[in-house]
Order: structure tokens, then C-alpha cells, then sequence
């Protein structure tokens, strides 16, 4: 098993940090952002985050040598959806369903560390302006 000092995996396709993406519910329908945080480590994922529907958890397994990627995103105090993808280096891609009544396409993908940085700052900025 190859992790790294803090326990987060190691492996290219499942970096722990500040991820973005989005759901949709058909091909031809309108992309729905989300941005969140995952965590990797020893074959588990958790996580957090939001999109428009609300706030999120997220609890899930991978796989490196297979390059699967199994989650469901509990919305706070509401329903569940099960996420089912594959992983490569472009993030993690398949489709999500609620029950057996509704399905769609997803995409997540690791947000690039310049866009991570920049955020950051924005927001100390922000922070410094209000005192």
C-alpha cells in the first residue's frame, strides 16, 4: 500500500484536498456544479462539501488497482445518492442514482493546487479587510 506521511493514498487518481465537478440529469441536460473535499486513505473516502441542492457528506470506498471509485452523498437531513465511478487522470467519472427511479452522469475532478492557493488568499484578504 503506498500512502503518504499523513496517511492520505498516495496514488495519482485519488489525491486528498479540494475537489469540483458536477451532476447532471441527462446528457442533454444542464450541468449542476458541486465543490467538495475528499479524503483517501486505506481504501476509504469521506468528505464533505455542497452544490445547489445543499450541504453534504460524503462516505465511500476506492480501489487503485481497479480504479473504482464507490460513494454516497448524504445530503443534511435529507435523501442519499449513490455515486458509482471510474478513476483516471482526468478525476473520477460514472453515474449517480437515487433508488432505482433516478439516474445521471457525474464528474469530479481535483482542483489544480494554483486555483487552491489562489482561493486562499482571496479569502485572508477578505478576512483582513473586515477587521
Amino acid at each position: 500500500m503506498d500512502l503518504k506521511q499523513d496517511g492520505a493514498e498516495a496514488h495519482p487518481f485519488f489525491p486528498s484536498g479540494e475537489w469540483e465537478g458536477f451532476y447532471q440529469y441527462s446528457p442533454n441536460s444542464g450541468k449542476h456544479r458541486m465543490e467538495c473535499r475528499l479524503h483517501f486513505c486505506e481504501q476509504v473516502v469521506t468528505g464533505y462539501g455542497s452544490d445547489d441542492v445543499g450541504a453534504f457528506g460524503w462516505k465511500g470506498t476506492y480501489d487503485t488497482e481497479a480504479g473504482t471509485c464507490h460513494l454516497t452523498k448524504q445530503y443534511i437531513g435529507s435523501h442519499a445518492v449513490r455515486y458509482e465511478g471510474h478513476a483516471d487522470e482526468n478525476g473520477i467519472w460514472g453515474t449517480w442514482h437515487i433508488g432505482s427511479s433516478f439516474s445521471g452522469g457525474f464528474h469530479l475532478w481535483p482542483k489544480r493546487q494554483v486555483e487552491v492557493a489562489e482561493k486562499a488568499e482571496a479569502e485572508l484578504t477578505e478576512t483582513a479587510e473586515l477587521e
